[in-house]
């Protein structure tokens, strides 16, 4: 299997920016998607950017359009979200995961996931 360890969490200005990595061990990721999502106490885990490992097509969710570059290192074997004009309500864990190729939104998509970083985001 594939291990994700997710880093580059942290607390952070509103307006700020951060960058997120998810290393990854064992398998590469050429055959499959990987997701970043999010989760908030008392809300549901949602996508927030999800990128062809191959291919490199990307998808965002409409609320971090813009602000949010998700983007991938093959010699790294390494998966980033660059976050800019951070908001409050962008504050979160964070989770790298792996789905399939055709992966959607749904968490269930994805097999393989980290153990997450924290995200805040201040005033």
């Amino acid at each position: 299997q594939v291990q994700l360890i997710e880093s580059g969490g942290g607390l952070v200005q509103a307006g700020g920016s951060l960058r997120l990595s998810c290393a990854a061990s064992g398998r590469t990721f050429s055959m499959y998607s990987m997701g970043w999502f999010r989760q908030a106490p008392g809300k549901e885990r949602e996508l927030v950017a999800r990128i062809t490992w191959r291919g490199g097509t990307t998808n965002y969710v409409d609320s971090v359009k813009g602000r949010f570059t998700i983007s991938r290192d093959f010699a790294r074997n390494t998966m980033y979200l660059q976050m800019n004009s951070l908001k409050l309500e962008d504050t979160a864990v964070y989770y790298c995961a792996r789905g399939t190729l055709g992966a959607t939104s749904d968490p269930g998509q994805y097999t393989d996931w980290g153990k997450g970083t924290q995200v805040t985001v201040s005033s």
